[in-house]
């Protein structure tokens, strides 16, 4: 009875989190909807500057990685904690493949002079140093959230391993999960808003 309490406070307390993660983020994509509206032809030029293929990568691999932990969630349930595992390391490294393709293509953007303090791009509108304000605020506050993430499921794998997570106690395991889908969540509105929108 107990450790049933603990497992419903832990879950209102992950929800109540996301919920304050959604105000964070709406927040922000208010903002980007104001200067958008204000500054239509410079985001639409910006916007070009940003590299589609990976972009959609990116969003393929999140996809991917949301299924690896649900099925991961699935697996412990049904007592496959060796499954479980092996399909959290699996999202780990998912997490990894999005953040070395974010690199590249953050580098890519300050070898063009395209980031925040540059004198490039202060030399442009500005509605470029806007998109390109927000853009690096907006990804690089959800790059933070993936290494979050990742270091949170590298603690689940580790309580698995001594076995404070099991098949009858997957509190944990399924917070990580909710975090994770909310990360991915986050992705699927930020991919259109800067890469699409054209």
């Amino acid at each position: 009875m107990h450790e049933h309490r603990d497992d419903t406070a832990s879950k209102i307390g992950m929800w109540l989190f996301i919920f304050t993660e959604i105000l964070l983020f709406g927040g922000l994509f208010i903002v980007y909807a104001v200067y958008r509206y204000r500054n239509p032809v410079a985001f639409h030029l910006a916007g070009e500057e940003l590299n589609v293929i990976i972009g959609a990568i990116n969003t393929v691999v999140l996809l991917v990685s949301s299924a690896t932990i649900a099925m991961a969630i699935t697996a412990m349930q049904q007592g496959k904690r060796r499954l479980s595992v092996r399909l959290l390391w699996v999202t780990i490294l998912l997490a990894a493949v999005f953040m070395v393709n974010k690199y590249f293509e953050w580098g890519a953007k300050f070898e063009h002079g395209l980031y925040p303090g540059s004198d490039f791009l202060y030399s442009l509108s500005q509605g470029d140093v806007l998109f390109f304000g927000l853009y690096f605020a907006m990804t690089g506050l959800h790059a933070l959230h993936i290494i979050v993430g990742a270091v949170f499921i590298l603690f689940v794998i580790a309580y698995i391993r001594k076995g404070k997570v099991h098949e009858t106690r997957w509190q944990l395991l399924e917070n990580a999960g909710l975090y994770w889908h909310l990360v991915d969540l986050i992705w699927i509105f930020l991919f259109p808003l800067f890469y699409l929108i054209h």
